[in-house]
C-alpha cells in the first residue's frame, strides 16, 4: 500500500460527485473522503462518523448549540501506542460534544479532520480542502 500524505488529501477541492453512506442514508461523502478511507483502508472512519450523526447524543448537543445543527468538525487523533480518539466540535476552541476511543488502529496519519455540513437534510463530509 502506498503511504497516504496529507499532500495527496489537499489536492481535493471539491465537485459535485457524492457517495451515500450504506447504514445511514443521511450521510454522504464527497471524493477526498472517498480516497481517504480506501487509501488508508478505514472506511470504519466514516461509519464512525454517520453513526453518530443523527443519534440522540448528537441531536442533544444539536439542541444546545444551534452551530452543530448544520456543520461540525471532526478529527481523528492517532496516539503513540496505537490507539486514537474521534473527537466531534462545534468549532475549533470548543471542546468536544462527542469523543469516541479508538482501541486500535494503523490509520497512517497522526490526525485528520473532516468537517461535516448540512444540505437538503443529507450530511456531506468532506475535506477542509474540499470546502
Amino acid at each position: 500500500m502506498q503511504k497516504l500524505t496529507k499532500d495527496q488529501l489537499n489536492q481535493f477541492t471539491g465537485d459535485m460527485v457524492r457517495y451515500r453512506h450504506l447504514i445511514n442514508r443521511k450521510v454522504i461523502y464527497t471524493p477526498g473522503v472517498k480516497y481517504l478511507a480506501e487509501k488508508a483502508e478505514a472506511y470504519w472512519l466514516i461509519d464512525a462518523i454517520a453513526s453518530w450523526i443523527g443519534s440522540e447524543p448528537f441531536e442533544d448537543a444539536a439542541s444546545k448549540d444551534d452551530r452543530i445543527g448544520y456543520m461540525h468538525f471532526w478529527t481523528l487523533t492517532v496516539h503513540e501506542n496505537g490507539t486514537a480518539t474521534l473527537a466531534a466540535k462545534a468549532d475549533s476552541p470548543e471542546k468536544p460534544f462527542i469523543s469516541q476511543q479508538i482501541p486500535f488502529t494503523d490509520f497512517p496519519l497522526d490526525s485528520i479532520d473532516i468537517w461535516a455540513a448540512v444540505s437538503d437534510e443529507l450530511w456531506t463530509l468532506y475535506l477542509p480542502s474540499e470546502h
